[in-house]
């Protein structure tokens, strides 16, 4: 049988612990397979890469969008969300799922009741969450920089910084790569402070760093997270499409666990 051959596709990508993440359970298991990183620093041969040389994949930022236009077939929830972060070769094709939306969901539950929910930024993995929450009946705002990536949320009460209105959200969700690289906030310090003023709970997407964002949100002695939960179990949900559900959730995340 020949190896199978995956990778992540994203700019940047070099820090990604998915290789790690993916390598455990596919030595774990024994199977026969690579996994690899691939910088695009823009997505327009996404496709052809992603056919000419892998079975599987994932995307991360920037590319998730892109990589679902450029889809030959979408299923599942990324139908709607708009945004693939797995790819999976069948034929000639490229088939794109989201399995972030359920990743973060997952990772949320050890808060408990959450009924609201503020979603900084406007990119594919805000779609993903905005979508997944939405479906579990908590009501979204989303906040971004501008005007115009918010057309695409149009189900969802929706503020740039402009016109942000400061009310009560019960957590605070930040997925833009704000502190991923420098020392930034995701928002001006003074709508930060209002944010952090009224809610119980914060989250960044953004794992094995201290963020500015999750600093901010410990100085105001709120319980918070990285990503590295939402990253863990999307790459468990991942992995099992990577195999067509040969393995289990429970078979492959001890493995995966090993990379944190």
């Amino acid at each position: 049988m020949i190896a199978k051959k995956f990778t992540i596709f994203g700019d940047p990508v070099e820090h990604s612990i998915s290789p790690k993440m993916h390598t455990y359970a596919i030595e774990g298991l024994g199977l026969d397979a690579t996994y690899t990183k691939t910088h695009l620093e823009g997505a327009c041969r996404l496709r052809t890469i992603f056919l000419e040389s892998f079975d599987a994949a994932n995307v991360t930022v920037p590319h998730k969008e892109a990589a679902f236009a450029q889809c030959d077939e979408v299923r599942g929830v990324a139908k709607e969300i708009g945004a693939v972060n797995t790819l999976i070769k069948e034929s000639s094709n490229m088939i794109g799922y989201n399995t972030d939306a359920e990743g973060f969901y997952r990772s949320v539950l050890d808060f408990g009741e959450i009924k609201t929910a503020l979603i900084l930024g406007a990119g594919g993995t805000s779609k993903a969450l905005s979508f997944i929450l939405k479906s579990k009946g908590i009501e979204v705002t989303v906040l971004n920089r501008s005007e115009g990536r918010l057309k695409d949320f149009q189900n969802y009460k929706t503020f740039n910084w402009e016109n942000f209105e400061s009310s009560y959200h019960d957590i605070i969700i930040n997925t833009t790569s704000a502190g991923l690289e420098e020392e930034s906030l995701p928002a001006p310090e003074s709508i930060m402070i209002e944010l952090f003023s009224h809610t119980k709970y914060a989250i960044d997407v953004i794992y094995n760093k201290e963020t500015p964002f999750l600093k901010m949100a410990k100085a105001y002695k709120l319980p918070t997270k990285d990503g590295a939960d939402m990253l863990l179990y999307q790459g468990v949900l991942a992995f099992m499409l990577f195999y067509h559900d040969s393995y289990t959730f429970d078979e492959i995340l001890p493995f995966m666990k090993k990379a944190f």
